[in-house]
């Protein structure tokens, strides 16, 4: 009988970057599908920093979870049709059966990919939950105005590369942070930030920061840490903070707190792409999916190839390897 392989956690990640040994590959037998279900023969696993942020509240084994989409092999269900494409939140597999019913961990539903002819990756990056990520994170939360200024931290990475283009389009002043002067090049001569700055060789952020803009209208942080104390210490008043993520404090047991000094009229609102239903999702990607289909926005992608490098590739993206979406071509 076919059998399916899959991705369990076997090991309580014991640092911020998981051990390949932490992981295991397992295979299940593929029963016959019944009524109501249809298989799936995934194309691509996405790989996020999310993925390391819930894992420490999980206890092993656990199934690896994530976003991928693939091709309907087989189906006994009428809304999920044989060879129709469907993006799920179903883990690190490279089949998967499906009844339509929403995951455990984001409650999404199976859904049909908004790219039309775009490369099907796609649907697990900028047209799709990092994509939704950016556009609602950026425009409902901190709601920039014409001539403000929007500094993104992990700027070159699936959500900061996409926000930060966004934040051009909507005719404000775009400042990047990012871990290397590769990819300061990347944000300021392909994707147009005004300004892009490597971190790791900035002694002071926010002298960096003054000597290019009187401050901050949004940040959209997706570190935290010391980079983000920094960078909200230079907020204007009425400015809005989206907190997305905190990825230089995944795997900490204990919380870093330090006193800020900064406007208080400033808001700083931390959010999940989640909170917003389908309809509003599903604006945000065709609006997306127009701006890339007129070269408007550049998604960027980083690609490996071969479910065996899942975990590597996972690790490679923690340590900031990757440009754009992080993902695995099954």
């Amino acid at each position: 009988m076919q059998k399916l392989r899959k991705y369990i956690v076997k090991n309580e990640f014991q640092a911020y970057l998981p051990q390949r040994s932490d992981f295991e590959i397992v295979r299940e037998v593929i029963l016959p599908i019944r009524n109501g279900e249809f298989l799936v023969k995934t194309e691509y696993v996405s790989v996020d920093p999310y993925m390391r942020s819930f894992a420490t509240d999980l206890s092993v084994p656990y199934d690896q979870f994530g976003f991928q989409v693939g091709k309907v092999i087989d189906s006994k269900n009428p809304d999920y049709p044989k060879d129709s494409y469907v993006v799920s939140h179903s883990g690190w597999r490279d089949y998967v059966v499906l009844d339509g019913q929403p995951d455990e961990i984001f409650n999404i539903v199976p859904y049909k990919p908004q790219i039309e002819s775009l490369p099907i990756s796609l649907a697990i990056g900028a047209l799709g939950m990092p994509g939704i990520t950016a556009y609602l994170g950026l425009l409902e939360i901190c709601a920039p105005r014409t001539g403000e200024v929007v500094c993104i931290t992990s700027a070159a990475g699936a959500v900061g590369s996409l926000v930060g283009q966004i934040a051009k389009l909507k005719g404000c002043v775009v400042i990047g942070f990012t871990g290397s002067d590769e990819k300061v090049d990347v944000l300021k001569r392909d994707l147009g930030f005004h300004y892009a700055f490597n971190y790791k060789t900035e002694t002071d952020v926010k002298e960096t920061l003054r000597s290019v803009v009187k401050g901050i209208d949004c940040y959209f942080d997706n570190v935290g840490g010391d980079l983000a104390s920094a960078i909200m210490e230079c907020m204007n008043e009425q400015g809005r903070v989206a907190v997305c993520g905190a990825i230089s404090t995944y795997g900490e047991r204990t919380s870093r707190h330090k006193k800020l000094k900064m406007p208080v009229s400033v808001k700083i609102e931390a959010f999940s792409f989640t909170q917003w239903e389908w309809p509003k999702q599903c604006e945000a990607l065709n609006n997306l999916k127009e701006w890339v289909k007129k070269g408007t926005i550049k998604a960027k992608e980083t690609i490996a190839n071969g479910f065996e490098e899942l975990p590597d590739t996972f690790v490679a993206m923690l340590k900031g390897e990757s440009i754009g979406k992080a993902l695995v071509k099954i």
